[in-house]
């Protein structure tokens, strides 16, 4: 039987019923059996309300714009009745008996209940109750453990594949490792977090192909174990391929949560070379790699999308491969003139230099392939992306389409990723 930690917090019974009761707990705090109360208290709130959530949108759409997306109509919607439900209690703990009081308090706590389920169902960040509770655990192995040097390791001959040279010892482990670590450079970023699947733990040691996959904008490298589900997922692929799966490292490309230095070399930081060429060489000196450009692939979500399509550009000589998950037409800090001027003090040309789009329109990558996702309701990148697909054909590259059900959100991210590993096993020598 399923168990009840294991129900969706996206879509069915849960979220459904968190949104309604939520609605009726703010329809039961602005009831109340006096005149004044309807005609003034009411009022008042609500139109107090509504003004400070429309300055909140306008303060973060137009003022501060921490990232390039405005604040989904959802979000906005349930910051407001949070923001007016909070106001109802303060209006209704001034009058009435102590249980009415503690009744107010319980019934705002259930409106901000449903509005955490509500945005959490529209970004899809936790699939689960589980998920939520795995925040509480910390099963991650120290790096010198989990990755001790190789006494032995598997070759693979030329032009052959991993897969028809590897055979799965008795005694693998059934589930690979988590790691966290700090990749030094010239980039300010957080430790990065790293999966081993489980052949890495086997004797003679396989080269693996690498992935470096990379957060959002807002995010954090942890969020791809969290929100991605991607020791499960990757652990599930490796049952499937006799323990082979690519070692992941997600590296920070941000410096910060709310940060966004737009993976370039510029004013805003070192991110390009930190991801081009420091993460890369601490990866190859610190675990056994397969150091082969088709076995490299970079990989991310939204400005990490983007961010894999620019390296994918910048660095061909490193990364074989890209997946780009729902990816901006190029960098941005909102629009192209507000980028430019932040990045490189206005001057275009320095721009046009390291953006993407620019590159694939007077270069050629025919021997990098790459896959492009989009979300099929995605009203902010989906034109976007098909603009980056068409510029990748153009330029040669051995570029894929996948357009699946959901917005710019995790109900795609997660399943972009994976259901691109059994593409990416192909390319790396995982699979025949």
């Amino acid at each position: 039987m399923l168990s009840p930690l294991d129900l969706s917090l996206i879509s069915g019974p849960i979220p459904v019923t968190a949104t309604v009761v939520g609605v009726l707990a703010l329809v039961a705090l602005a009831t109340r059996k006096n005149r004044t109360w309807w005609t003034r208290i009411v009022p008042g709130v609500v139109l107090a309300c509504t003004a400070v959530t429309a300055g909140l949108k306008l303060l973060v759409d137009h003022l501060w714009k921490p990232w390039p997306e405005p604040l989904p109509a959802i979000l906005t919607l349930w910051v407001g009745a949070t923001l007016l439900a909070v106001c109802l209690v303060v209006a209704r703990l001034r009058a009435g008996r102590w249980y009415w009081r503690l009744l107010s308090v319980v019934l705002v706590l259930v409106v901000m209940t449903g509005a955490l389920t509500a945005t959490n169902a529209h970004f899809g960040f936790y699939p689960t109750s589980r998920a939520v509770l795995e925040l509480l655990k910390n099963d991650r192995v120290d790096l010198d453990e989990a990755a001790k040097p190789a006494s032995n390791v598997i070759e693979v001959p030329a032009g052959g594949k991993l897969a028809d040279v590897w055979r799965k010892p008795a005694d693998l482990p059934e589930k690979g490792t988590v790691s966290e670590a700090s990749i030094p450079g010239s980039f300010k970023a957080r430790p990065a977090w790293i999966y081993l699947p489980p052949a890495y733990a086997a004797t003679p040691r396989p080269r693996l192909p690498v992935v470096v996959l990379l957060p959002g904008q807002p995010g954090s490298p942890r969020d791809w174990f969290d929100a991605g589900r991607l020791t499960e997922r990757l652990d599930a692929f490796a049952r499937a391929h006799d323990g082979l799966a690519p070692i992941v490292v997600v590296a920070d490309q941000l410096g910060a949560r709310m940060a966004n230095p737009l993976c370039l070399d510029s004013k805003l930081g070192q991110s390009e070379t930190y991801l081009a060429r420091e993460v890369p060489e601490w990866i190859k000196r610190r675990l056994t790699v397969d150091e082969r450009r088709e076995a490299w692939t970079i990989a991310g979500l939204s400005q990490g999308g983007t961010c894999a399509v620019q390296l994918a550009v910048r660095a061909p000589d490193v990364y074989g491969n890209f997946i780009n998950l729902t990816g901006q037409r190029e960098p941005t800090l909102g629009s192209r003139a507000e980028t430019v001027k932040a990045a490189f003090g206005g001057d275009e040309a320095a721009f046009a230099r390291v953006n993407p789009m620019d590159i694939l329109s007077r270069e050629r990558f025919p021997r990098t392939a790459g896959v492009i996702v989009a979300g099929r309701d995605d009203a902010l990148y989906r034109q976007a992306d098909a603009e980056v697909f068409e510029a990748c054909r153009r330029a040669g590259v051995d570029v894929l389409w996948k357009e699946l059900p959901g917005g710019h959100d995790w109900n795609v991210w997660r399943p972009g990723l994976y259901d691109s590993l059994p593409w990416l096993a192909s390319r790396t020598g995982l699979s025949r």
